[in-house]
């Protein structure tokens, strides 16, 4: 596959859109190569990339938590499977509940709660993901390091969750997360997560299904003027 080629702007207020992305700070897109079987019936032999393009379609806008899961995943892969290749038919994931971290971990690993290779569990501690072999039951917990992220952006986000975060704040809030994205993007992922092999590890599927889709509850605050 052709390298492709992610353009983001830093400008006051950076879109989160695809249709923003301007002519500045020229990134080269992430891309993770699966393995899934070749038809619907099919032998495991089909090989392919995905990019964070390909995510950001599937979940319906470019954030800095989209980019966390996809580099996160990325980085648990490598240990899961050493030759860089992760087999979407034997991996599976437990996530924490947000709607950026969930959506790329089911995308990306081809996890699904109806064929217990996905739930969600907001009690996993210093990591956002687990996920697992299932072969070999080799297991991972992925976190992002101490420092990564800027506080305000947990600080604001927990009130726009309330609702108390007016239109503005909203538009400063997006861009401090797309700074944060950006950055992700443009440094090491070895100095942003780390990667902790766990033992004993026991999966047992969640049953909750009522989790906050926190994505969509200012989808009819007004425009900032």
């Amino acid at each position: 596959m052709k390298n492709i080629i992610i353009v983001l702007i830093l400008s006051t207020v950076i879109s989160c859109q695809s249709k923003d992305h301007g002519q500045q700070n020229q990134i080269t897109i992430p891309k993770i190569t699966v393995l899934d079987t070749d038809f619907s019936k099919g032998r495991l032999t089909l090989e392919h990339d995905i990019n964070l393009q390909d995510l950001e379609h599937f979940h319906g806008h470019l954030c800095d938590g989209l980019v966390q899961g996809f580099l996160g995943i990325k980085a648990g892969m490598y240990v899961l499977y050493p030759n860089g290749i992760i087999d979407r038919t034997n991996t599976r994931i437990v996530s924490k509940s947000s709607p950026c971290l969930t959506d790329a971990a089911i995308y990306l690993t081809g996890g699904r709660y109806q064929y217990n290779s996905f739930y969600v569990d907001n009690t996993i501690t210093n990591g956002f993901y687990i996920m697992q072999r299932i072969d070999n039951l080799k297991t991972v917990k992925i976190q992002m390091n101490l420092g990564v992220k800027p506080p305000e952006i947990d600080i604001m986000g927990a009130k726009a969750i309330k609702g108390t975060l007016s239109s503005c704040d909203l538009e400063i809030l997006k861009a401090l997360e797309n700074q944060f994205a950006q950055h992700l993007l443009n440094t090491d992922s070895k100095t942003n997560f780390t990667v902790t092999e766990l033992t004993n590890f026991k999966w047992n599927p969640l049953v909750k299904h009522d989790y906050t889709k926190t994505d969509i509850l200012n989808k009819n605050k007004s425009i900032c003027n």
